[in-house]
């Protein structure tokens, strides 16, 4: 069954179709369409009309257009609409309207990326699941995201996230999910919002768009809980609290045992409550806590409970959101290694301190290298978009009680030059204004024996040191 027929796809955005054509997927990159996807023209940083041609040459069954190119064939393909990020959004409210899956909104200001994979993992095995591509979160991406859902879908997971005030309500009413999750609330973003109590009512916002009987799962850890709990009860829709201050969803303990997680939960049920043991293959209590929510989410959607808790052990996270993998350094001798804790996509105080912790926990490997001790190497990137204050939050990382068990901090860009100027002698690696510049020299800072992590926003682009990691070596399957 084909994704959109082009009489599907006018009915949808009121656009005229030119030509009769089915499509299975839809893209707005060139670089990764797929035949049979439909092209949506979208103005960017590039005006997505220039890629018309290209995207048609290279096997879309159609196209979204306002205009039609110059350089696109008279007989093309093509769906003519007034506005194409109206009509995406026209396509994605009958794509929502059409399907009877149960669906999940998430948003928070750290670890909706990794709880919206776990639930992508675990409801799987419960059902046909349709889940967000990468960090597709936005005034686009959750449109997109919408769009490319199969009328067959059972389960959806929409992320949403924010960079102003204003954006998450919109996102939620297009959503219209049946549970609304709220990871946590951090100082992220600050430049657009006033406090975190600012940051705390977007996030809310998200209850916005529930459905007449959602369910609303909310951090009970959180400083402004109460900010979110008082907008589900204003908004009068059932509510459900995970975390070490919940009762319904209590989290006892987390362990962290080399490359994995041990959680012990109480769960309130209809009978009284009940204890439960899961595992999460990857080291970090933030880890435990995304999954009781996740495991929450799963509850109040009416899944198998039991199922999902058993299922999260085959969770990992995702490239550069915590991911960890070995790199061999030398074919010969296979002891030779470094351990890559991958967390390069993005930063904020809350998940800096939650990696710190990650590798204060981490084992290094003695006499393997030209160091006899074996060490806990972090290379932090600048966090961006921390308002007027960045710089004295940067700094303030030195105070964190997980560096004690460092051995060397390396600093990449002008914000976490305050950081670096801020650490003691024996702590204090090396600076460099840009990513490029360590990842150059950055066999000189690493050796076998090593746990090596590598943190920063995007804009700091940390991932460049990952990538030249990698090419130290051969990466082996990930280990956690």
């Amino acid at each position: 069954m084909s994704l959109w027929t082009s009489a599907q796809a006018v009915a949808a955005t009121g656009g005229v179709a030119q030509g009769s054509w089915a499509v299975d997927g839809i893209s707005i990159d060139t670089r990764t369409i797929e035949a049979g996807d439909l092209f949506v023209a979208l103005k960017d940083v590039r005006d997505g009309h220039d890629f018309v041609a290209a995207a048609l040459e290279a096997g879309a069954g159609a196209a979204m257009v306002s205009r039609v190119p110059d350089d696109v064939p008279s007989d093309a393909p093509l769906l003519i609409v007034d506005d194409v990020l109206a009509a995406l959004e026209r396509l994605a409210v009958a794509a929502r309207a059409r399907t009877d899956a149960k669906v999940v909104g998430i948003t928070g200001s750290v670890g909706k990326t990794s709880t919206k994979e776990m639930l992508r993992d675990v409801l799987s095995a419960q059902g046909r699941t349709h889940a967000s591509v990468a960090s597709y979160n936005n005034h686009w991406g959750v449109p997109l995201t919408l769009a490319r859902m199969p009328a067959d879908t059972q389960f959806a997971v929409i992320e949403m996230g924010m960079n102003h005030p204003g954006e998450i309500a919109p996102l939620s009413k297009l959503t219209r999910p049946h549970v609304a999750m709220v990871t946590t609330v951090a100082p992220a973003h600050l430049e657009a919002f006033e406090n975190i109590e600012g940051i705390a009512r977007e996030k809310a916002s998200i209850i916005d768009g529930l459905l007449a009987g959602g369910v609303a799962v909310l951090n009970a850890d959180i400083a402004t809980s109460e900010i979110l709990q008082n907008h589900a009860l204003k908004s009068g829709c059932e509510m459900r609290l995970f975390g070490e201050m919940s009762s319904a969803y209590q989290l006892c303990s987390a362990r962290v045992l080399n490359d994995l997680t041990i959680v012990e939960a109480r769960i309130e049920t209809d009978t009284g409550t009940e204890d439960i043991l899961f595992k999460v293959m990857s080291a970090g209590t933030h880890f435990a806590m995304n999954a009781l929510g996740a495991l929450a989410v799963v509850d109040a959607l009416g899944g198998d409970l039991g199922r999902a808790a058993i299922d999260m052990a085959r969770w990992q996270p995702p490239a550069g959101r915590g991911m960890r993998e070995r790199i061999v350094l030398d074919v010969v001798d296979t002891d030779a290694v470094i351990d890559v804790i991958d967390d390069a996509y993005n930063a904020n105080p809350a998940s800096l301190a939650a990696a710190l912790a990650v590798l204060s926990s981490a084992e290094p490997q003695d006499n393997l290298g030209r160091v006899s001790s074996g060490r806990r190497i972090a290379i932090l990137g600048d966090m961006l978009e921390l308002g007027n204050d960045e710089m004295a939050i940067h700094a303030s990382v030195a105070q964190d009680p997980n560096l004690a068990a460092v051995s060397k901090v390396h600093c990449v860009g002008p914000r976490m030059k305050a950081l670096y100027d801020a650490l003691g002698a024996p702590q204090r690696g090396r600076w460099y204004e840009t990513a490029q510049e360590l990842a150059a020299e950055v066999s000189h800072i690493v050796d076998a024996g090593d746990v090596v992590l590598v943190k920063g926003s995007l804009g700091s682009r940390v991932t460049q040191v990952v990538d030249a990691l990698r090419k130290l070596g051969q990466s082996t399957t990930s280990t956690t």
